[in-house]
């Protein structure tokens, strides 16, 4: 009996360190919003969260654990799109770098939205990913607004 016992104890010690290759729930809920977006027509990638023009990120704005989400603007041929960011504060959106108005699809986002910023290739929004596939679908519908309006 104890040679049983030692067997399966020396077999669960080896099998212990695989235990660390399998992802948390964290990373399976956020490897579904990223799979559902993707599938959705969004792209996801990593970038800084848009700074003032001292280089300052807000400080309500937590370094990790942000993410842009995005949706690809169509190519044009005639004007550029006009380049902006813009940040989420308790008193609302405002521009950084240059003052530009706040698109009005912005005002629709979620409060858990941190920034969003367009530029010459696509519109998009830095978030924390904290809300779901529900999350991710709503954020889907506000930028196809979005790039719906900036390519007109």
């Amino acid at each position: 009996m104890l040679t049983y016992f030692l067997i399966i104890f020396v077999v669960a010690l080896a099998l212990a360190p695989l235990g660390h290759f399998l992802p948390s729930k964290r990373q399976r809920e956020v490897a579904r919003m990223r799979e559902y977006a993707a599938v959705h027509g969004l792209f996801v990638e990593y970038r800084d969260v848009p700074a003032r023009a001292g280089g300052s990120v807000p400080s309500a704005v937590p370094k990790r654990e942000v993410i842009y989400y995005g949706k690809r603007l169509p190519h044009r041929r005639g004007s550029a799109v006009e380049t902006g960011a813009w940040v989420s504060a308790q008193e609302g959106w405002y521009c950084v770098g240059r003052r530009l108005p706040v698109p009005p699809q912005l005002r629709e986002l979620p409060a858990n939205i941190v920034a969003a910023s367009v530029d010459q290739s696509s519109c998009g929004v830095y978030w924390m990913e904290s809300e779901g596939e529900e999350g991710v679908e709503h954020i889907k519908q506000i930028l196809e607004h979005w790039s719906e309006a900036l390519s007109r």
